[in-house]
């Protein structure tokens, strides 16, 4: 048999075209029933042929008349019955008026449509052919159809798809008797789609000869719940062969039908719930699969206590109430969901009693109508939750806890008032799968944002608050997290101010997600910033860095190794059996991967001769802005990240304009998984080309214009303004390497400071200046020199040719010298020593804004 397609409640076997509408006019034989349709005033809007064999008139003489206009009598109406227009459907005996003016007694069906169809209000038909069975064939065709069919709810067709005769399983299933129906077509007797296709099939058959099979889900008028058919249409043949007539039998499969549409949404749940690790997108994911399929509106409400990200009490329920729940989803048949009382992010208060609070106190499923004695109690204590039961008809509530792995989370809240049928046993079990599913994928999601948001604590901790001042470049940054779904990564930049009025700027980023990548990011901007601050060279900084991440491996593995064992046992699974497999922990949640990875950017800019060194470890080149706006990307030398260890870094070193830009990223600005690493350097350099009036408006374009709304890795972005110093800023003079020399350097000295207007500094000044010279001429090697630097701090530099740095020692009371560097210090913000290419510089920073010592 061929595969079946699905075309709403109705299924029909794939390839198969319906009968064309003229081919089935003429097999049915429109004129053997009166049809005639009504508006909702009762004016008569078709009326066809049989109409008028029955009545004497024509179509035009009918058509905008009143139908009532027709009646001989009144409609004879039961006790107790209520008033047409609210009934589904009608049937009886009625008297009407003959256009030559006799009366007959009609046996008619009427059909109510819904409003808003856009058919006519009322359809009403009657059978033209005699009430009584015909002797002979019928007998027959009876007789075959008990042969040839089985036993279930069977009603016999003709060739014209007249109804012949129905068994009592029929007659139960329309609610209507065989003499009510006899004579009409399927499709006039099931005033739905079920009966278009019904009749479709019963015309294939006469066709083709072979049987069909087609499965619809009605409800019979007078019932509360819709049933499943299974209908098989076979044609009941002479002796001879020739097809006399058509047998329908239906076969109820509702208990089948509701097993397979569990089993079916119990998938579509494993599919559609737990997409993502956020708490409030999984709750509607859950509300979203149960309506309209199990309920008519859906609230998820989790406990207040999960608000701050702590672990909930061990008994979250107290014990005389009230029990406060935020709403997190809702889901409703009606658009807007009038129904629900709180609206999402809402506090409710449940007192005991409650359904909700009963439900997590016992921690089962609950399945209450809204007539049992505890729901009305609550509903007499809450006046606005009760009004919308009534307004909105509800009938049936049902109440699941959500509880994982021990934790009670919240509930779920499911309502039926446009569904006629009452919650039972199995839907709560239903409710329960359902449930127990989206809570484990809503406690993935609260630990996981419990330990992002600590990652991102520590991570932003780890970052500077603010950058420093100083006098080399104008900066501006920007640091973007992840998103939720890719967790916390380990970006980075700083800027280190350096002697000599120089500053460092760095960018890295540790491989990895989680606390793992963050602490590892912490460690390795200590070590950058202790290394910037001896004044290692560029090369020389990543090297000692490299050496650290690969000592950083060698620990983590060594750790690994003495806490996890191949043969240690894993945790015990959590107790109980569970419906069906729950999802995965999150993606890195909890990190266990013990490799340290990380690439990084490290530049340092003077100011005084305009010169910017580089050195990359695996990390993606910086752009350089010229102030006419052209964008380049400096050339380095490739290079591996940092811990792959044995491979020399190098240094490159570029001569900047003043008022250029640099710009230095990590990957996740300029690469993602729908675009490569080329085109994102692409759109930065056309982003970095536009003018913008500040640092801070060209970060914001540059991130607009290269990120989605949620970037799948972390980024950040550092962009210097380069500043050049004005060379009457700066004062060189060389020493000669003799003793006498340090007196007329005083005097050099004085006298600048004088140009300067800096009178305030000369004592201090001038004691450095003679400790640090008389240093160098009495321990170093030529040539010395000795450089002033004024920006918003004064610098005093000796450079000499000797590799020897000094150090501080505490001198003895009857030592001649040995005060002289703890003079320097005490008198300065800061001193200290770097080595260069052919020497060392000792130098010396004071305030400009420290009161004189004079």
């Amino acid at each position: 048999m061929e595969q079946p397609v699905t075309l709403g409640r109705i299924t029909r076997p794939s390839g198969e075209e319906p009968e064309a509408p003229e081919v089935l006019e003429a097999l049915v034989g429109e004129a053997l029933t009166a049809r005639v349709t009504l508006d909702d005033h009762g004016t008569v809007t078709s009326w066809n042929a049989g109409a008028e064999r029955l009545l004497g008139y024509s179509a035009g003489q009918m058509t905008g008349r009143r139908a009532a206009d027709l009646l001989a009598e009144p409609i004879p109406v039961r006790g107790g019955m209520p008033a047409l227009a609210g009934l589904p459907r009608w049937n009886g005996d009625v008297a009407l008026r003959h256009r030559d003016g006799h009366k007959l007694t009609v046996r008619i069906l009427a059909h109510h449509r819904e409003p808003g169809t856009g058919a006519p209000a009322w359809l009403i038909v009657s059978a033209l052919t005699g009430r009584q069975p015909r002797p002979g064939l019928d007998d027959v065709l009876v007789g075959w159809s008990f042969a040839q069919s089985p036993c279930c709810a069977m009603a016999i067709y003709d060739t014209r798809l007249r109804l012949r005769r129905a068994n009592a399983d029929m007659e139960r299933a329309v609610a209507l008797t065989e003499d009510e129906m006899r004579g009409l077509r399927v499709s006039e007797i099931v005033d739905n789609e079920a009966g278009v296709q019904a009749e479709q099939s019963m015309a294939r058959v006469l066709r083709t000869g072979e049987p069909q099979y087609d499965e619809n889900y009605l409800r019979a008028p007078g019932e509360d719940h819709e049933h499943a058919w299974s209908a098989f249409t076979s044609a009941l043949r002479d002796p001879e062969g020739v097809i006399q007539g058509v047998c329908l039998s239906a076969h109820d499969m509702t208990e089948q039908f509701r097993a397979r549409q569990r089993l079916q949404l119990i998938a579509e749940a494993g599919r559609r719930i737990g997409s993502t690790l956020d708490v409030t997108r999984t709750a509607q994911e859950l509300a979203d699969v149960t309506v309209p399929v199990l309920a008519d509106f859906t609230g998820v409400d989790l406990l207040t206590e999960l608000d701050d990200l702590h672990e909930p009490p061990a008994h979250p329920v107290p014990a005389d109430g009230p029990l406060l729940l935020r709403r997190v989803a809702l889901r409703s048949v009606t658009s807007g969901a009038p129904e629900a009382v709180g609206a999402v992010g809402r506090v409710e208060s449940y007192p005991e009693g409650s359904a909700p609070f009963e439900s997590l106190r016992t921690g089962q499923p609950a399945v209450h109508a809204v007539t049992d004695a505890a729901v009305a109690g609550w509903l007499a204590r809450d006046p606005a939750r009760a009004a919308r039961v009534r307004a909105f008809g509800v009938h049936s509530i049902m109440t699941v806890p959500l509880a994982a792995r021990g934790t009670t989370l919240g509930v779920a809240f499911f309502a039926r008032y446009r569904s006629p049928g009452a919650f039972r046993h199995d839907d709560a079990v239903l409710a329960g799968e359902l449930a127990a599913r989206a809570a484990v994928s809503i406690d993935n999601a609260r630990r996981y944002t419990r330990e992002r948001a600590t990652a991102v604590t520590l991570q932003r901790s780890l970052l500077p608050r603010r950058l420093p001042r100083q006098a080399a470049v104008e900066v501006a940054s920007r640091y973007l997290p992840a998103g939720a779904h890719a967790g916390v990564g380990g970006d980075w930049f700083d800027v280190i101010p350096l002697s000599g009025a120089r500053v460092a700027l760095v960018v890295g980023d540790v491989v990895g997600h989680g606390l793992h990548a963050s602490a590892t990011m912490g460690r390795l901007r200590t070590a950058v910033r202790t290394l910037a601050d001896i004044d290692l060279p560029c090369d020389e900084l990543l090297t000692h860095l490299d050496d650290l991440v690969a000592r950083l491996n060698t620990e983590e593995e060594r750790g690994t190794e003495s806490t996890a064992p191949a043969d240690t046992p894993g945790p015990a699974p959590f107790p109980g059996p569970a419906p069906f497999p729950g999802p995965p922990e999150p993606a890195g949640y909890p990190e266990t991967s013990a490799d340290v990875g990380a690439t990084c950017l490290y530049a340092v800019y003077d100011p005084v001769s305009r010169r910017c060194c580089f050195a990359g470890a695996g990390h993606p080149v910086p752009a350089l802005v010229s102030p006419d706006g052209t964008v380049e990307l400096v050339g380095l030398p490739a290079a591996p990240p940092l811990g792959v260890g044995g491979l020399p870094y190098e240094a490159t070193e570029v001569e900047i304009p003043e008022g250029s830009l640099l710009a230095l990223y990590t990957n996740g600005l300029v690469e993602n998984r729908d675009r490569d690493i080329d085109t994102g350097v692409r759109k930065l350099r056309e982003a970095l080309a536009r003018p913008a009036p500040s640092l801070d408006a060209l970060c914001d374009t540059v991130l607009a214009d290269l990120l989605p709304r949620r970037p799948a890795d972390d980024v950040a972005l550092l962009i210097a303004r380069t500043r050049a110093l004005d060379a009457g800023q700066v004062a060189t003079w060389a020493v000669p390497d003799d003793p006498s020399a340090v007196a007329q350097t005083r005097k050099d000295v004085v006298a600048q400071l004088e140009r300067w207007g800096l009178s305030d500094a000369v004592f201090v000044t001038e004691l450095v200046v003679s400790e640090l010279v008389t240093n160098a001429i009495r321990h170093a090697e030529p040539p010395i020199q000795l450089r002033l630097i004024h920006d918003s701090t004064l610098i005093c530099e000796v450079s000499d040719g000797g590799n020897t740095a000094p150090h501080l020692r505490r001198a003895r009371s009857y030592d001649e010298g040995g005060r002289g560097l703890l003079l320097v210090a005490q008198l300065t913000e800061r001193w200290g020593t770097r080595q260069g290419a052919t020497g060392k510089t000792i130098w010396a920073e004071q305030s400009l804004s420290l009161p004189s010592l004079q």
